[in-house]
């Protein structure tokens, strides 16, 4: 038998099993077979199929889902943590259209009757500006809201820290670093207001 195939001693090679099984533990703790399991059933369901079984699904992952709401494709949750997907409050009568990604570092909060297109990114962390060895500072986390009625144009991409207000629109393609007035349409890179809405 080989070197390399021959099981360390205990003299040579217990601290590295030692690092090992604490490297594996830790990897191990973000595991969450449920929410994998729930997932991986939401996502065998066509697009545009099943979107009020979709909202069901994410309402056993943990999110608050309102009644009537739709999900037309699994979004993407992201944040890090096994409790990130607690953070996500959807409310009732809402549209999630396909290929939409949200970052759950915080709280992202989803008001009623909200439209959200395809391909929409929602952020809520950042990094502060680090030195020039490492730019990417310390993480900074900060909340997201969407109010009532709201219209999230696709591909448009909402940065930390935004509360869009109601009856906002948010046109295709846009991003928007900086809260919307309510009944406002905002568009561009970064996202400008260029029109009043009627309440």
């Amino acid at each position: 038998m080989s070197d390399a195939a021959q099981p360390p001693s205990a003299g040579n090679g217990s601290g590295l099993w030692s690092r090992l099984r604490i490297i594996l533990q830790e990897e191990a703790a973000e595991l969450r077979p449920r929410q994998h399991a729930l997932s991986a059933v939401s996502k065998m369901l066509p697009r545009h199929v099943g979107s009020g079984v979709r909202a069901s699904l994410l309402r056993l992952r943990g999110v608050t889902v309102g009644e009537g709401t739709l999900v037309h494709d699994t979004p993407l949750l992201t944040g890090g943590t096994a409790d990130s997907i607690r953070k996500l409050s959807i409310g009732k009568d809402c549209v999630i259209d396909i290929g939409c990604a949200f970052e759950l570092g915080d709280v992202l909060t989803i008001g009623d009757r909200v439209t959200i297109g395809h391909q929409v990114m929602i952020i809520t962390t950042t990094h502060e500006l680090g030195t020039r060895e490492h730019r990417a500072g310390a993480l900074v986390r900060q909340p997201v809201r969407i109010g009532d009625g709201a219209l999230i144009g696709p591909r448009s991409v909402v940065l930390p820290g935004v509360v869009i207000g109601e009856g906002a629109i948010v046109d295709a393609g846009s991003v928007v670093n900086k809260s919307v007035a309510p009944h406002t349409r905002v568009r561009g890179i970064p996202a400008r207001q260029v029109e009043e809405l009627t309440p």
